[in-house]
Parts: C-alpha cells; structure tokens; sequence
C-alpha cells in the first residue's frame, strides 16, 4: 500500500506525513493579477443571471424564481407549499437539495395538470409510471429519474400523513437504476501537481493554494469551503468548522501544508480582496457583514462561490493529464480514496466527509478495489 504523502486528518494510518518538496515552478492559472487599486483580479465572479428565454437543462422545467408555482392548479400548489416547508423547516435540508426536489414535484403535477388530475388525492400509480416513462423518452438520465421518483415518494409519503391524500400512490414507484459509476479520483502524484500549480507571489496565488490545500485537507464540499467565514479557521489546532448539508456542523483537521497556506494567505493576500474600503469605512462602528467575514473573496471582491471555485480548478488542470471532469468534488474524492488506502478506517472517514449514511462512504472502497484490481492486472504475471 502506497504511503501518503499529506497529513489528511487525525485517524490512525499507514500513511506518512511528510511535506512534499517539489517546487511550485509550474505553469500558474491563466487570470490577471491584482493591481494595487481597483477590483482585485482573480477567478470570475458570480453566475450571469440565466436571461428570459434560455433553453433550461434537459429534463427539467424552468422555474422563475419568484414563480415556482406558476402554472399549478390550487390543490397541487397547496402539496408543494407543504412539501417544501417540511423539507426546509423540518427536515433542515439545504436551499439546493429543497429547490431541487421543488422542481421535481412541480414538474409532476404540472404533467398531472395537463392530464386533468388537479387533486393530489386524485393521482394513481399509473399517473406516476407515465410521468417517468415521458422522463426516459425524453432522453433524461436514470440518476436524475430516479431522484423524481424518490421526491415523489417523499412528497405523497408527507401529503398521507398530512391528510391530503387517503393513501399513497408514490409508494411502490419504482426508478430504473443506472451501472454504478465510480467518482473520479486522482493519483498522489496528480493531487501534487495540481497543487503546486498556483504560484504565491500575490493575493490571488495565495488564495488559489489555500483554496486547494484545505479542499484536500479536509476533503470538504465547494460549497462548505466558500460558506466558511474568518472565524472558522483555527490555525494553532488546525481544524476548520465546517456546516454541511442540513445546517450540520463539524470539525475537520487539516496538516502542515494547508497550515502554512492559509499563514500565508491571511497574512499577506486576504486584505487586499476585501471589499471596497470606502464602503467598509462608512460602516467602521457596525459589525461586519456576513460578506465581510468571508474566508475567500473573489475577483469582484464578494465571497467566492462554487462556480468561482470550479473555474478555478479547471484553469490550473490544463496541462496536467488529469481527467476533464476534474472539479472541487474530484478532490474531496481523491482526499477519501487515499484515507482508505493509507488505512483509515471506514467509521472515520466517514466522520471527516460528513457522510449520515456509512453506505455513502462504503462508494470509496469499491474505487479503492478497483485500484487494486488494476495493480494486480498489471503486475502479477499470471493475472
């Protein structure tokens, strides 16, 4: 079993810790650098509003969003009304998983709409199976057929126990089920290289190292990376506080190099991509902003967003041989494949990720078998 090269976290492993001694002289990310005066260079800023008329993602329906009920007869509104609000004040879960599994409700009783059902207590099983057998012929991918069919079975499971339906119609929907496909994971030598590539020469080469060090320290979401505020560092017990999917919080160890990424981001490149200081002097006796508090900001001087962060990444692969689809999430991949491989335990592993579910993280033993598979293929001379 291969040695790591990184402190990943506190677990009990075969795997080293020693810090990587190659030079950063590779080639850096292709944006402009910061000028003493005036936005800050750096990755783009936030997503460019979608303009009216935009062709949607396959498979689903735009929904405007201050309308997302546009278009629904009063009863089916009613249902996705309280289906929402038990998902974002009941169940806690996050504003991408609720509008997710908004558009996904929608998009059915607008299909029941048209078939003339307008009352949720009025759909049938078959309603349903033609709604996702409409969703195939259109071309829409199992994974995504399969998460309508489990928002169905949430939604009239709730609408049941609410009283709004005599039974369940949802209940034995089934959803075809696509060939198990394996996240895309890095080698050592491939994290190395990706990491090395910013340069920390100035603000935005010093945010862009720390940004990839603590992504593959912690192995934490995009999305928990550019939600961390100023506060949420600890660099004397290198940990980060982390809140995850459904407001859950946790506490993530990082090594040395992440450490000393961040030292050197905070002390020397952090102050010069807060926003503008005039604003910040006209508001010098009123606490700080949630913006303000921000850990990473990006080139309009506003907390980074994933879309930043995803940009980001994609620049600085160019060049390297790692896979296309490369993105923050392949990181957070390869932090938990080579945990495993280093001798992590599962339960451990599973803690760090912020898995609610051991089977979520059990996904990373099968990439670490197949790893194994490919060794022994190679290797063993009668394979």
């Amino acid at each position: 079993m291969a040695s790591s090269t990184r402190d990943h976290a506190t677990v009990t492993t075969s795997s080293g810790s020693h810090r990587r001694s190659a030079p950063r002289n590779a080639t850096p990310g292709t944006e402009a650098r910061p000028r003493p005066a005036g936005p800050v260079p750096g990755v783009g800023g936030a997503a460019p509003a979608r303009r009216s008329g935009a062709t949607p993602p396959h498979g689903q329906e735009a929904l405007p969003p201050s309308a997302n009920d546009e278009g629904l007869p009063p009863l089916g509104r009613h249902a996705v009304e309280v289906f929402v609000a038990h998902l974002r004040d009941e169940r806690g879960l996050s504003e991408n998983t609720v509008a997710a599994y908004q558009r996904d409700v929608t998009q059915f009783f607008r299909f029941a709409g048209r078939a003339r059902v307008m009352d949720p207590a009025a759909v049938d099983p078959l309603l349903l199976r033609r709604f996702l057998a409409q969703l195939r012929t259109r071309g829409l991918a199992d994974s995504s057929i399969a998460r309508k069919a489990a928002a169905l079975r949430a939604c009239f499971r709730l609408l049941l126990r609410r009283g709004l339906v005599p039974s369940s119609p949802a209940a034995d929907l089934g959803a075809p089920r696509g060939p198990r496909r394996l996240p895309v994971v890095l080698k050592q030598r491939q994290v190395e290289a990706l990491l090395a590539r910013p340069e920390p020469v100035d603000p935005v080469g010093l945010r862009d190292r720390a940004i990839l060090e603590l992504l593959y320290a912690t192995g934490m979401r995009v999305g928990e990376l550019c939600g961390l505020a100023l506060g949420d560092v600890d660099l004397n017990a290198d940990a980060a506080r982390v809140r995850g999917k459904g407001g859950k919080e946790r506490l993530v160890p990082f090594g040395e190099p992440a450490r000393l990424a961040l030292r050197d981001y905070l002390a020397n490149g952090r102050a010069a991509m807060l926003p503008d200081p005039e604003t910040r002097s006209a508001r010098r006796n009123q606490p700080a902003t949630l913006g303000e508090r921000a850990l990473f900001f990006n080139r309009r001087r506003r907390p980074m967003t994933p879309r930043d962060v995803r940009g980001m990444i994609q620049r600085y692969r160019v060049g390297l041989g790692v896979p296309a689809e490369t993105s923050p999430h392949t990181l957070r991949h390869s932090f938990a494949t080579h945990l495993l491989e280093g001798g992590a335990d599962l339960r451990s592993v599973q803690e760090l990720l912020g898995h609610v579910a051991l089977t979520s993280t059990q996904t990373y033993t099968h990439v670490s078998n197949e790893r194994l598979r490919r060794v022994y293929e190679q290797a063993h001379p009668r394979a």
